[in-house]
């Protein structure tokens, strides 16, 4: 049986991994493969509807195992719906976020125990794991800026996420860094600072030839 194979998007709020994962999706097709493209949370009807809860500023009394809970909620119909299927027929899954995004921003933000995380992952994703993680690395400092820049423009797609503290945020670059520490044959590591097209041209010359 065919099995495709799994690349996660990760990093702070502003790294650009939507932007990068868009034209590496188009790249891949332009090679003739079958990309599917999804984003956590969402990726799902039903996984939308979650999203726009979790992400809504005016939902400042969730708590946060209950925030736990929706992400996996989405992940869950996330991996049923859309990863599996395309897995199994041999396609390439690229993925906005995924299990690592929830290991930092709710283990190491929230303070979560990070067991608790991983044995929701359990539950949800059946031993669905990514192959390749891109990770985009910036700083606190541009990734505040940037999420400033993008909320002038309306776009409030983690809105209620930007609003937490430096400490927060701090928290959440050193989490990534420390699970791409942990697992160096899964996790590329680029530098998001520079601009579009030069980290265009970094995560190609990681990628080539694991892809």
């Amino acid at each position: 049986m065919a099995h495709g194979r799994f690349i996660t998007f990760e990093g702070m709020d502003g790294c650009g991994k939507t932007t990068q994962l868009r034209v590496l999706a188009a790249d891949l097709r332009a090679r003739g493969l079958s990309v599917t493209e999804t984003v956590e949370p969402g990726g799902t009807e039903i996984g939308q509807q979650i999203r726009r809860i979790l992400l809504d500023p005016a939902n400042t009394a969730i708590h946060s195992r209950t925030e736990l809970l929706l992400y996996f909620a989405s992940r869950a119909q996330n991996v049923e719906q859309v990863i599996k299927p395309a897995l199994a027929q041999g396609g390439l899954v690229l993925c906005d976020r995924f299990t690592d995004s929830t290991l930092v921003y709710q283990g190491c933000g929230r303070g979560l125990p990070a067991a608790t995380v991983l044995q929701l992952d359990g539950i949800a994703c059946e031993g669905v794991r990514p192959d390749l993680t891109v990770l985009i690395d910036i700083d606190l400092e541009t990734s505040l800026a940037r999420a400033r820049k993008r909320n002038q423009h309306n776009d409030l797609s983690e809105s209620r996420i930007d609003d937490e503290g430096n400490h927060f945020h701090e928290s959440v670059r050193a989490g990534y860094l420390a699970l791409a520490a942990q697992e160096p044959e899964r996790f590329v590591v680029v530098d998001g600072r520079a601009g579009v097209v030069e980290v265009t041209r970094r995560i190609a010359e990681a990628l080539h030839d694991r892809v």
